[in-house]
């Protein structure tokens, strides 16, 4: 009898794992849109936030390009009022300066909206690019004022 009682409730127990186990459809199709609905929020946070960081982006290199600018305005006007016989190698170097800022801002319009790890390389990029551009406005007006 100990033993019969003992098969009985072993019996009892692995049906109550099985039948616990199973999931019914329903539940299953609620699951699958509960985490549905949490990836579309995830995808739209992503996506806000890269658009901000784009824009954030922008804005600083616009002042960065406008920054350029100023330098290299007031650097033509310096070379104009200038009677140095170096005037010309100056205005030839302020050209191409101007160029490159130009062609900055062309870059930096031209940008299309890509997969994030263009993104981070198009930063990386275009910052190195306008680091470098503003040391070398930045060596001419110190070397032009010794």
């Amino acid at each position: 009898m100990k033993k019969s009682i003992i098969k009985i409730s072993g019996s009892l127990f692995i049906a109550a794992i099985i039948v616990s186990s199973c999931n019914s459809p329903a539940k299953k199709v609620e699951k699958a849109q509960d985490n549905l609905n949490e990836a579309k929020e995830e995808y739209t946070q992503a996506y806000k936030d890269s658009v901000a960081d784009y824009q954030s982006f922008r804005t600083t290199s616009e002042e960065r390009i406008a920054s350029n600018e100023k330098v290299i305005a007031a650097f033509k006007a310096k070379i104009a009022s200038d009677n140095r016989k170096l005037k010309f190698n100056d205005q030839k170097m302020i050209d191409e300066f101007e160029q490159k800022n130009i062609d900055m801002r062309k870059k930096m319009e031209a940008y299309k909206e890509s997969t994030k790890d263009q993104w981070i390389e198009f930063k990386k990029e275009f910052n190195h690019d306008m680091d470098e551009l503003g040391k070398a406005l930045h060596d001419l007006t110190v070397k032009n004022t010794k």
